[in-house]
């Protein structure tokens, strides 16, 4: 039989750990079920969005080849800009599709063009502001800079970005995707970038949660009375 004193600080142990782990068991909780009850598409806002966005025809387009780029051309994208055509050259630079021309940024009003080619029709902007820098905590982090923001008069809260550099639709945040990715950072214990699985933290959060599981079979095992009859019985 496990002795009294060797009982009693198992007990404390686990009562301990419990308490220590209990808020951070909670969340994994609470997110795991806020995760398994909720659509991703519409976290991901595609019910704001339009699909598939409206494709424009262009003619009279010059040769990628016969911009003045100094590189050779690795890939190129055709981008609609404020209703007129652009090669999106090498991931690095827009030129004006028809011209030639260098586009270095895009302005306010072709952001607001971009974001109603994206966005449903019936949102209403609210307003729209130049970012040049997020931290590590935004909405909007891990992604290129500048760029525009566009709000809509929505209870929902929702927020287009559209880089400058590119004139690319980069991405929607609302509601319930800020409400993901804050249950996300408790699920993941990464509170910087949400998505590294092996932080310290998260190891020692589940090593202690793992002793705490044990703890209680032990505490199961030495108290239990079915245990306690059948060691009687075998002597």
């Amino acid at each position: 039989m496990v002795k009294r004193k060797t009982a009693i600080k198992i007990r404390k142990v686990h009562r301990y750990l419990g308490i220590f782990l209990g808020i951070q068991f909670l969340m994994w909780t609470i997110s795991g079920m806020y995760f398994s009850w909720t659509d991703i598409d519409e976290i991901h806002g595609d019910q704001f969005r339009q699909d598939p966005v409206k494709a424009s025809a262009f003619t009279s387009l010059i040769s990628p080849s016969e911009v003045n780029l100094e590189e050779a051309i690795v890939s190129v994208e055709l981008r609609e800009i404020g209703g007129k055509p652009f090669y999106w050259i090498n991931d690095k630079q827009l030129f004006d599709a028809k011209t030639g021309k260098v586009k270095k940024v895009i302005s306010e009003s072709e952001a607001l063009k971009i974001a109603e080619r994206n966005m449903l029709p019936e949102l209403q902007v609210k307003g729209i502001e130049r970012i040049e820098q997020v931290g590590s905590h935004s909405e909007y982090r891990g992604r290129p800079l500048p760029a525009y923001v566009i709000s809509y008069e929505t209870p929902k809260n929702i927020k287009a970005y559209v880089s400058e550099k590119d004139g690319a639709f980069q991405t929607l945040r609302h509601r319930d995707w800020r409400w993901f990715d804050f249950l996300w950072m408790t699920h993941t214990m990464d509170y910087e970038g949400r998505d590294d699985f092996n932080t310290t933290v998260l190891r020692a959060f589940s090593l202690l949660g793992l002793i705490t599981v044990l703890s209680g079979f032990l505490l199961w095992y030495i108290s239990s009375p079915t245990i306690r009859k059948i060691k009687k019985r075998n002597k």
